[in-house]
């Protein structure tokens, strides 16, 4: 029997939640995200709170979870909103799904993707779409092309480490 997923906002009361998906992202995936385990581990309650309260509350930016039985176990996560940095220009980031759940025919990662890709070009005035990618990760490459990212030649430096790079996606059919 296949596992039931629920893919959905994430609510400002789960900060705790939130806090514990994140923290299994970065020691599961450390050189995917721009902050570190320990970084994040040293957030006290009221930044947790304070995220977890935005992500759920913002017109613009969100962070949808995907949970598995009934709701009480957490397996993955994305978000999505504008770079306030960069006018008309929304960024998914905070891309993940724990390693039990990946692959298969539930398509987990699409489909967080996909609502991802959907709250920015609905709730944002962003006509450019883009992901980044740490240069070591060629199988969230391969991915992210699969589901209709692509490279724009764009390079930044890892901002834990910038001696590495990200690169740069974007969405073709954002607009």
């Amino acid at each position: 029997m296949a596992m039931a997923y629920e893919i959905r906002r994430v609510e400002s009361e789960e900060w705790r939640e939130l806090r514990a998906l994140t923290l299994q992202a970065l020691q599961d995936s450390p050189a995917a995200f721009s902050t570190s385990y320990a970084d994040a581990a040293a957030d006290d309650d009221a930044a947790w709170q304070e995220r977890a309260a935005r992500e759920a509350g913002s017109r613009t930016s969100a962070t949808f979870v995907a949970t598995a039985d009934s709701g009480r176990t957490w397996v993955g996560m994305t978000s999505s909103g504008p770079l306030d940095e960069v006018p008309g220009h929304a960024h998914v980031h905070g891309v993940f799904v724990a390693p039990a759940h990946r692959g298969g025919q539930a398509r987990l990662a699409g489909r967080l993707m996909d609502i991802g890709i959907d709250w920015a070009r609905t709730r944002t005035d962003a006509t450019w779409l883009t992901l980044g990618v740490h240069e070591d990760n060629e199988r969230a490459r391969v991915f992210y092309r699969r589901i209709g990212f692509s490279e724009t030649g764009k390079i930044i430096p890892y901002a834990l480490d910038p001696s590495k790079k990200v690169c740069i996606m974007g969405y073709d059919a954002f607009r």
